[in-house]
């Protein structure tokens, strides 16, 4: 609930501390003498739009600043979490917003600067402002919705539905991030698959290109290699003078003088070392000889193998170890990519599972809504009665589409009324005037037995152009409602005065030239007089003071 409320430069306010209780709060003064203004910075506490004209004629800046304690734990500390701010743990939100000249807002919540938008959400769930403006919120669909499922207690049910949605929701996203993605996907696996096939077709080797290359120089040139092979063959081996020959030549007359002079004989190693290296040069070449056979089939069978490679290599990584890499990672992806077409099919299974079981969810939400739909009109025809709208008629219309999924199911519940006989009911943003707003949010507040704990409710100039019993008869929904959540009511109305838990007045007050605003909370013989003087007007008699103090004594 709203504890404490400070306000400075707002207006014809310097500065003005406002402290509110339990139950009903009620703000009595004459027309003119600042309540406006009390509301006003409140709307600017929650998030409303507000300009510099706000400001006190002659200051620079306006500061508003609310205390709010006894707070219920759960959506508002989930969204403090969310948006980052520290929730404490004394159920208390500390909000305060400067403007300025300037244009600028600086926001803070518990000490943390935020912006307007958050203000905005965090205001939603600390107050409830309902006046002149009441159409904006009873045109809203989701208002509808909510207050019938406060009167039917379907939240349990709701959570359900939500749960279901959530996990529909996220596999829908799933599927369609892969559908999205498809012509792509389809794309990359033609390019993977082609790619693959290729290098699989030509099935390189290791090393194989070169080993080609050098197959290749030796068919290309095998007449010319026959001949040098015969060649030095003959010239090492096979001729008369051959190198061999003529080495064993010397080799023996080495020998003979070795016989005469020792010096010669230290030479018979080396020079068998050498005829051994000519022999074996030799052979070789014969060797080497008797392998080469000229064939232009295999030479084209190599040109053709090795434009292959080539285009590989210009392809998939300039080396033949480079396709190798590029064809592992191209087969990797493509495993991947295929297995998101099988988690296409499992995802399409998956969620006509998870919607099915939303709708038989929301069905059943549905029907608890339908049911509690004419409970709850009934309750509000009842109710308009007593508010001076005994003619007025009162319908909830529930339209259900399952193809329009959401977290609170798949219904559209709006609030239809007639305020004259003989008149269909209609569509409430079509035919609520201004004046039975203000009643008709406080019927819909009540019969919805609402109880937003911790969550303040204000009501302003409510009980414009009605008096009376039918004035009695707002207040006593008003205290109803206080029973349950904080109620703050700006009122003209000693019937609705009367009630108050708290009884708050607003009064301008002169100090030379400057005028202020103050508010005190009134009791005992104030408040006889307060209401007195709402009976009566100026001139207060002591017929309004009895009737007054009996109005007291009843309420």
């Amino acid at each position: 609930m709203l504890t404490l409320l400070k306000i400075k430069n707002v207006a014809l306010i310097d500065t003005l501390a406002v402290e509110f209780g339990e139950g009903l709060n009620l703000l009595t003064g004459e027309t003119g003498s600042g309540k406006s203004i009390i509301v006003d910075s409140l709307g600017a506490l929650t998030g409303s739009r507000v300009t510099s004209d706000l400001i006190k004629q002659g200051e620079t800046s306006a500061t508003v600043e609310g205390l709010f304690t006894d707070l219920v734990e759960s959506e508002l500390a989930i969204l403090l979490d969310e948006v980052g701010i520290d929730g404490g743990t004394d159920g208390e939100v500390i909000v305060r917003r400067e403007i300025s000249h300037a244009g600028k807002n600086r926001i803070f919540i518990n000490g943390q600067l935020t912006t307007q938008a958050v203000l905005k959400k965090v205001g939603a769930l600390l107050v409830d402002i309902h006046g002149q403006g009441e159409q904006a919120i009873l045109n809203d669909a989701k208002s509808h919705a909510a207050m019938l499922d406060d009167f039917a207690q379907t939240q349990e049910m709701i959570e359900r539905v939500s749960h279901a949605y959530s996990g529909w929701a996220k596999l829908n996203a799933e599927l369609g991030t892969l559908k999205a993605d498809e012509a792509e996907r389809l794309q990359l696996l033609d390019v993977l698959r082609f790619q693959s096939d290729e290098i699989s077709r030509v099935d390189p080797k290791p090393g194989e290109d070169d080993e080609l290359e050098d197959e290749k120089r030796r068919v290309a040139n095998s007449e010319k290699l026959s001949t040098l092979s015969d060649e030095a063959f003959r010239a090492l081996y096979d001729e008369a003078e051959s190198t061999l020959a003529t080495l064993d030549k010397g080799v023996r007359a080495l020998a003979e003088l070795g016989d005469f002079d020792a010096s010669f004989r230290e030479y018979d190693e080396g020079l068998r070392a050498a005829r051994a290296v000519i022999e074996d040069a030799a052979l070789t070449a014969r060797d080497f000889a008797s392998r080469l056979n000229f064939s232009p089939e295999r030479l084209d069978e190599i040109e053709n193998r090795l434009a292959d490679l080539t285009s590989l290599k210009r392809k998939y990584g300039g080396t033949i170890a480079g396709v190798m890499d590029h064809l592992s990672a191209a087969r990797r992806r493509l495993e991947n990519v295929e297995s998101s077409e099988l988690r296409e099919s499992e995802l399409a299974r998956e969620l006509t599972a998870a919607r099915s079981l939303y709708i038989d969810t929301a069905r059943q939400l549905h029907e608890t809504r339908v049911k509690a739909a004419k409970k709850f009109s009934a309750a509000v025809e009842k109710d308009l009665a007593e508010v001076a709208l005994d003619k007025a008629r009162f319908e909830v219309r529930i339209a259900a589409d399952e193809t329009r999924l959401s977290p609170r199911g798949i219904d559209t519940v709006e609030f239809y009324f007639s305020a004259n006989p003989g008149e269909p009911p209609q569509p409430l943003a079509r035919v609520v005037s201004g004046g039975e707003a203000s009643r008709l949010m406080l019927i819909l507040k009540t019969a919805a037995r609402a109880k937003e704990q911790g969550k303040a409710a204000v009501f302003d100039e409510i009980d414009i152009g009605i008096g009376g019993r039918v004035a009695e008869a707002v207040g006593r929904k008003l205290k109803r409602l206080a029973a349950s959540q904080q109620v703050l009511c700006v009122t003209h109305q000693p019937q609705v005065a009367s009630l108050a838990d708290e009884h708050l007045f607003v009064e301008k007050m002169m100090s030379g030239k400057k005028t202020t605003v103050n508010v005190r909370t009134l009791s005992g013989s104030e408040r006889v007089e307060e209401i007195a003087r709402m009976l009566a007007g100026e001139q207060i008699t002591d017929a309004a003071r009895e009737n007054a103090r009996a109005m007291l004594a009843g309420a």
